[in-house]
Order: C-alpha cells, then structure tokens, then sequence
C-alpha cells in the first residue's frame, strides 16, 4: 500500500530543476548563482559530498536527508549550467548513471548468472570497466582516476589499479618495512636536504600509509575523518577543564595540558 504521506520523487526532483533555472535566469534570477560557472562549483560539490560522509560517521540520520539533498543540488547547479551551453542536462545525467549501472551488471539486468563468487565478480567487474575505458580511448592502467580525489583517496585508487595488473606487495608485513625505509629517508632529508627534497620524502611515507590501509583493508579517509574528530573531541575536554578555572589554553603550558589529555583518554577508554 502507498504512503500517501510519502513525496512522488519525479515530482520533487522537476519542481529542484525548475528552481535552479530560476535562479539562474538571468533577468530575474539571483545574482550570486547567475556568476558561477562549472570551476566555482566545483569546490562546493566536493564539499557537500564530504559532508554527507561526515552525518553518515556520526550517524546524524536526521540530517542526512538536508546533506544528501545539498549534494544533489551540486548535480542539478552542474547540469543547469550545462543545458544553459548546450552540452547536457539532468535527464543526461541520469541516462547516464542508468546505462552505466545496467552495463556494469549483467548478472542482475542481463543473462549472466548471479551465482559467482566475489572474486569473479571483481574480475568482471574490472573487465567491463575495460571496455568502458576503451571506448574513453583510456589505455593506460592507471588512466581514468580522478585527479580532484582527495590525495588519500586517489592514492588507494590508483594502488588497487596497479595491484589488478601485479604491481603490489604481497601483504602488510612488506609495507611496514618500507614505511620503516621511507620514514629514515624523511629524517634523512630533514637533516641534510632542502624543503622540496623533505616535501616529497613526506609525501613518499604518506602514500606508503595509504597502502598499508589498502592491505589493513581500512579506508584511510575515514580513519583520518575519526581521528581528526577524536583529536577535537579530547581537545575540547581540555578547554572545559580550563574554562571552570577561568582559564583558556594560552594561558597553560603543554604539561598540563598533557596531563588534561591523558585524563580524558582516559575517561573516554573507561566509557567503552
């Protein structure tokens, strides 16, 4: 039976087209949206999607609906502009995504079986994406990854592709030697090198770390993501507990706040 509480999708998603064509209309629309081309856009689109990651770390389900709904603003905003030059619009788009999807699973929209292991559906998988990059005249194995990723993300992604062709260490032991390697040579260039020489022995030790969380089977961004939020948590515990001194951090010392640290590590383990 149909909620007739519940939103007709079609509806909602013409009446979002038909605001933004609104708003970039350029006689009456708003002036700030009219300025913006596919480049400013751009940041903001990468900054909603983050966003939705954050409400779904927290578990925010209330405001996930509002995040998802600025990210697909970000696609209408993108093919608005775009339909405004003549390359595409939003039904584009979707055609888009729909194609892709059903090509992609034979063994749902097609013939094939779905009884396979998921192993075999990786390898069909990475060999339909083949044709996909060939028909995109992509030849190279590590063609076709976004440079826009965030640097963490990209470098994952461009180790999983090496790794389909062979290009990888056969587990974790053998990263954490070279993360050992990297590290002394980042010392080393700290001593007796120059700052191009130390940025790129730095950025060396990141993209071994990167790998290591491929063969840990973690996702470095979202481990980054948490740790950034426990780092803000027990920070925050710190101002409070200077606060009911009258205090703020400036006017401490890092062995105290060490000590305040340590104590809320502490309370937060005794929670679990």
């Amino acid at each position: 039976m149909t909620d007739p509480d519940r939103r007709d999708a079609a509806t909602e998603i013409a009446r979002l087209i038909d605001i933004m064509a609104q708003l970039r209309d350029p006689a009456s629309g708003c002036p700030w949206d009219i300025e913006q081309d596919f480049a400013s856009i751009a940041p903001y689109t990468i900054e909603e999607a983050h966003e939705v990651a954050d409400a779904i770390d927290r578990q925010a389900w209330d405001e996930l609906p509002g995040e998802l709904g600025d990210l697909l603003l970000q696609v209408v905003f993108h093919a608005q502009m775009a339909d405004e030059k003549g390359l595409f619009d939003f039904a584009d788009c979707a055609a888009a995504i729909s194609g892709k999807l059903v090509f992609r699973h034979p063994h749902v929209f097609g013939t094939e079986s779905r009884d396979k292991s998921a192993e075999q559906q990786v390898r069909d998988w990475e060999a339909i994406k083949a044709v996909e990059r060939a028909g995109k005249a992509e030849q190279g194995t590590l063609d076709g990854v976004a440079l826009g990723l965030p640097a963490l993300t990209r470098a994952v992604k461009l180790q999983n592709r090496a790794a389909r062709v062979g290009f990888d260490w056969p587990g974790a032991t053998e990263v954490l030697d070279k993360i050992a390697e990297e590290t002394a040579e980042l010392v080393e260039a700290r001593d007796s090198l120059g700052p191009e020489a130390l940025e790129e022995e730095f950025g060396d030790l990141l993209f071994v770390m990167a790998n290591l969380a491929r063969h840990l089977k973690i996702d470095p961004e979202q481990a980054l993501r948490r740790a950034n939020a426990k780092f803000t948590r027990r920070f925050r515990t710190i101002e409070a507990a200077l606060a009911t001194q009258g205090r703020r951090p400036e006017d401490s010392d890092l062995t105290e706040m060490d000590r305040l640290w340590n104590e809320a590590k502490a309370a937060e383990k005794a929670a679990q």
